[in-house]
């Protein structure tokens, strides 16, 4: 559970996370075997089609959240079953302890539940003066541990089988062997007599039927069962956010769940319970059964428009098997209760800002968690206005107010660019040996320490915009008109990564204009919460790039293509702007598509006889845009030898300003990155990103590795028939 005072003990936690090196290890074999699991338990399924109608079904019980639960208690009622709701974490757990109080239970086991986790309830039953045992292995290890889980579906994945042994020994008095079945034996010794003398067995739920008053548990390990019935009395806790109006709703999500929790077609275990059962031991000869349903901030989640779709998550775990950063420091410093992606969201709303306050910078915006959600939900966007909420409650700080200030103004914030080369001058400007670049010599004193795991670029002599003029092409009767949306690192960083945009389309037929109005896309602002100032920006660049006046704005830097198609959300239906920025949205094409996909480029095109070349997917196009083939296939039309790399659309660890906050995560991202690279012997890695390119290069110059980084424009440019 993370609970730091400030953003230095946060990242002191951080370097420790990124010492533990079994942790690491372990987490990222699970990291690469997970998509293969993942795809193949999805093998002939219509994943898009699952999950829209997965998020359909979910917005629809939202809205009728309250309704379902007047249903679910009318139902429960007929049945038989005690119904509660609690409005906060202390509430519930109140009521827990009450019903174990008057039906005189003093042992109680319980089953794996994330909210339980969330209200901390086996702390405040014990406090009462009960005993609980967890009883899923997890659980259990992580209970006599003294800590939350590490991940949602597995929540003891960061130790190793040698710390559990030890943890045992210590249990049992005896020492026991490292031997993984061995282990599960004493677990299950151990165990047994809690499950016979418990008098009460909590559980959570899965899914919660309105209609029938029937929960779901879902488990790989048997103790839910054993949990849910031995004991005279079981108490389920369970969300609002878990009620679906009928048992079809709640196997539509049972397809997905598994699957995309772990890569299975089907879990050990599927339970569904309706009412309390047989019990000869109990008064009446029936079990006593209790459901309390937890709202803490959900009614009010429901009714929020921004966040309300929070509420979808099914609890499958799978944004944290996918998070780059996750991965690389654990969920203890990837969450608060909650891990993973919807873990930065949820701690807002369910424990408070200053629980999230440090968490939420920690998101490198990779977009893998929202491309894998099972229910919809667009983590990443959601993460940054928490983020921004948090801004404007506390007070913006002085980095983003200056930034603010100075990229409303674009004369200014171009003004200071082009001061950089001169800025630039006491640090001294190097010609990279082996890459294609210019480097800054030595960092300033600042950063010398945390950036020295790569060589950061030099800014250009001159910027795209005062050289466009003397290299527009003339082109009569074109086919296609289109503006280039150029970006503040490849105007003022890599001028030439433009340059040889405009030289791929040679004799192509395509007019080109660089409208010189348009300023920074915006995504930077976003990043830190300046929300206010990123509609500003966007309202500069929609009006500065008329959209009626091009078929296309193409753009190589994947990360501002991403972020300008996302303008119209920025405006809303309602604002004066938001036709507008639809149109404008509607015009943006990345530049691999537009050269494979429109211009349908062939080989043709090409000299033959290229190098061997591997290829990296920046995190905007791939899963941002949704383009995965158009690279690849221009890059072989080209003539390049394409030898496909490990993990391509793993991110490389830039992430923008995320590689300043968070050096030390980046620069780890970064040596799987350019180790995988590496392994495939291609001499050239290219990629359609300028954030990329100054990454990966600026890594492998710092390595002096002998594998050239481009940008794709520049290849395809040098590649072209004169």
């Amino acid at each position: 559970m993370q609970d730091v005072k400030n953003i230095g003990e946060y990242k002191d936690h951080i370097h420790e996370a990124l010492d533990n090196e079994f942790q690491r290890s372990a987490i990222d074999k699970f990291a690469q075997a997970y998509p293969v699991g993942r795809a193949k338990a999805f093998d002939g399924m219509d994943v898009r089609e699952l999950v829209a109608e997965i998020a359909a079904a979910k917005d629809e019980a939202i809205s009728r959240m309250g309704e379902l639960y007047e249903q679910f208690k009318r139902e429960a009622e007929k049945a038989g079953i005690h119904v509660h709701l609690a409005k906060n974490a202390g509430e519930a757990n109140e009521m827990i302890a009450n019903i174990a109080k008057k039906t005189g239970c003093k042992k109680i086991v319980k089953s794996k539940s994330m909210t339980a986790e969330e209200t901390l309830l086996n702390h405040h039953l014990e406090g009462e003066g009960l005993e609980v045992t967890e009883t899923d292995l997890g659980e259990w290890i992580i209970q006599m541990r003294h800590e939350g889980p590490s991940h949602m579906v597995m929540p003891a994945i960061h130790l190793s089988r040698d710390q559990v042994a030890g943890l045992f020994s210590q249990v049992t008095g005896k020492d026991q062997t490292n031997d993984i079945e061995k282990l599960v034996k004493v677990a299950r010794r151990e165990l047994r007599q809690k499950f016979v003398e418990a008098d009460m067995g909590i559980s959570g739920a899965n899914f919660a039927i309105a209609e029938s008053a029937s929960i779901g548990l879902v488990t790989n390990e048997g103790n839910a069962r054993l949990v849910t019935t031995l004991p005279r009395v079981h108490v389920a806790l369970c969300g609002l956010d878990k009620l679906v109006p009928t048992l079809h709703d709640a196997l539509r999500v049972l397809r997905a769940l598994p699957r995309n929790a772990t890569g299975q077609i089907m879990t050990s275990y599927g339970t569904w319970i309706h009412g309390p059962n047989e019990d000869n031991a109990a008064p009446g000869g029936k079990k006593e059964m209790h459901i309390v349903f937890l709202d803490n901030g959900r009614t009010a989640l429901a009714e929020d428009p921004d966040f309300r779709q929070v509420l979808r998550c099914i609890r499958c775990g799978a944004c944290a098997n996918v998070c780059p950063v996750y991965r690389m420091v654990g969920g203890h410093e990837y969450g608060h209760i909650y891990i993973g992606a919807i873990g930065l969201i949820l701690t807002y709303f369910f424990h408070g800002r200053d629980k999230a306050k440090h968490l939420v910078l920690n998101c490198i915006n990779c977009q893998a968690c929202k491309a894998v959600c099972a229910a919809g939900i667009d983590l990443p966007s959601l993460i940054k206005r928490v983020y921004a909420r948090i801004v404007d409650e506390t007070g913006h700080d002085l980095d983003s107010t200056l930034l603010s200030m100075v990229m409303r103004n674009r004369k200014l914030f171009h003004g200071l660019l082009r001061a950089g080369r001169f800025a630039q001058k006491p640090f001294g400007v190097k010609k990279g040996e082996k890459q294609k670049g210019q480097f800054i010599r030595h960092l300033p004193m600042m950063f010398s320490k945390q950036h020295a795991f790569r060589e950061l670029p030099a800014v250009a002599d001159k910027p795209f915009r005062d050289i466009f003029p003397k290299i527009q092409p003339k082109v009569e009767n074109p086919r296609y008109t289109v503006a280039i949306f150029g970006g503040c690192a490849q105007d003022f960083l890599y001028p030439e990564q433009l340059e040889g945009m405009v030289n791929a389309f040679a004799d192509k037929g395509v007019a080109v204009d660089f409208p010189m109005q348009q300023t920074c896309c915006g995504l930077p602002l976003m990043m830190m919460g300046e929300r206010k100032t990123e509609k500003e920006v966007a309202s500069q660049n929609i009006h500065a790039i008329d959209p009626a006046k091009y078929d296309y704005i193409v753009c190589s830097c994947p990360s501002c293509a991403s972020h300008l198609k996302h303008y119209p959300e920025i405006f809303g239906s309602g604002d004066s702007d938001g036709l507008l920025a639809d149109r404008f949205a509607d015009k943006i094409i990345d530049i691999s598509s537009f050269l494979n996909d429109v211009l349908e480029m062939t080989e043709d095109d090409f000299e033959t006889g290229g190098p061997k070349a591997t290829y990296h997917a920046p995190c905007h196009l791939c899963r941002g845009l949704d383009v995965h083939d158009a690279p690849r296939e221009i890059m072989t039309k080209s003539g390049l030898e394409y030898v496909p790399c490990k993990e391509e659309e793993v991110c490389c660890g830039f992430g923008g300003s995320y590689s300043v906050k968070f050096p030390e995560i980046s620069q780890q991202i970064l040596k799987n990155k350019l180790d995988n690279i590496e392994a495939t012997g291609a001499e050239m890695i290219i990629t359609d990103c300028p954030g990329c390119v100054m990454q990966i290069r600026g890594g492998m110059a710092k390595r002096g590795s002998n594998v050239v980084v481009r940008h794709m424009t520049e290849v395809l440019a040098e590649r072209r028939k004169k």
